[in-house]
């Protein structure tokens, strides 16, 4: 079985960069400035998390896709809090949200993997469930008195790189890439998407293999709600909102193939700052947070319509 590890095509996420680049040095040369790069950094970090969770559901086939990213995200914070205001050690604050996150995942990958539901519809209606359940939680209202000493790590920062950037993104994205360049398991989720049946037939786990990929895409999410915590200083109910439709384009634009089987880590974390860059660029401009969402929704269409373009090609 011949597996393709790689995008097809870097090639639009690589000119965006160019053209981007261009625009900010003869229009917003300010964002070059070392505290407009650890703005960028920070505010990416939720989104590099979440996508590259998103990205092992999308590589793994199977249709997958987890659109409750954004629901849990919010849901691990608020847990947190409360478990904080409960008494817990606040040492085990990013067990608590981690946990709560692998729980939520774990529920989307037994209802797809076990139970055969399609995974648009079980993760859209996981996502109105750990989102209602956030704002059930607390009212609508954010929930804050984070303790000083994580706050001072969450909005720490060295060389101008964010601490939680430098101790969560890296770590996580470089543990990625291992497992899927390195290991087994990281070849049975190419294999998985790129050709099921086959998968199966040589005795690959791809039911588990699956369960186990919503399992990181929760744990991902719920390390990305700790780092709001930290970073914000209060649990908001709202936090993860339009991380799903931001997360699935930074994979998609990052090289992973819809139908799964390909796709890059390192392209998705350049994907994820692109798309924080470009927001922080629309901000700079003065132009309104829905036009913003509005160019995220579109890269979404050109890079599908570009892999589709890719397939007919081939």
């Amino acid at each position: 079985m011949k597996i393709m590890h790689k995008s097809p095509d870097l090639t639009l996420l690589v000119a965006l960069w160019l053209l981007l680049g261009i625009g900010i040095v003869f229009a917003l040369p300010q964002m070059l400035a070392l505290w407009s790069i650890t703005s960028i950094l920070q505010f990416a970090t939720l989104l590099a998390l979440v996508a590259l969770g998103q990205s092992l559901v999308v590589m793994a086939g199977g249709g997958g896709i987890d659109l409750s990213v954004g629901g849990n995200v919010s849901l691990s914070a608020v847990v947190g809090m409360l478990a904080l205001q409960q008494g817990i050690n606040p040492v085990l604050l990013p067990v608590i949200c981690m946990l709560s996150g692998t729980a939520a995942g774990a529920l989307n990958g037994l209802l797809v993997a076990r139970l055969r539901l399609w995974p648009l519809i079980v993760t859209l209606g996981s996502f109105y469930l750990f989102s209602g359940l956030a704002l059930a939680l607390t009212g609508g209202a954010a929930i804050s008195s984070v303790p000083a000493e994580l706050t001072q790590w969450g909005r720490g920062a060295n060389f101008a790189i964010p601490v939680p950037f430098l101790t969560c993104v890296i770590p996580a994205f470089f543990i990625a890439w291992l497992i899927l360049s390195k290991s087994a398991w990281g070849k049975w989720i190419y294999a998985c998407g790129f050709n099921e049946h086959a998968t199966r037939l040589v005795g690959i786990p791809v039911d588990r293999l699956r369960l186990l990929v919503y399992c990181l895409s929760g744990l991902l999410a719920g390390c990305a709600g700790f780092i709001s915590l930290s970073w914000l200083g209060s649990a908001r109910p709202e936090i993860g909102v339009n991380l799903e439709l931001e997360s699935l384009t930074a994979a998609l634009l990052g090289g992973v193939a819809i139908f799964g089987g390909r796709g890059s880590v390192v392209g998705v974390l350049a994907a994820a700052l692109m798309l924080v860059t470009i927001k922080t660029c629309m901000l700079q401009l003065g132009l309104n947070s829905v036009w913003q969402l509005g160019v995220v929704g579109l890269l979404l269409i050109i890079v599908l319509m570009a892999q589709r373009l890719f397939i007919y090609r081939r």
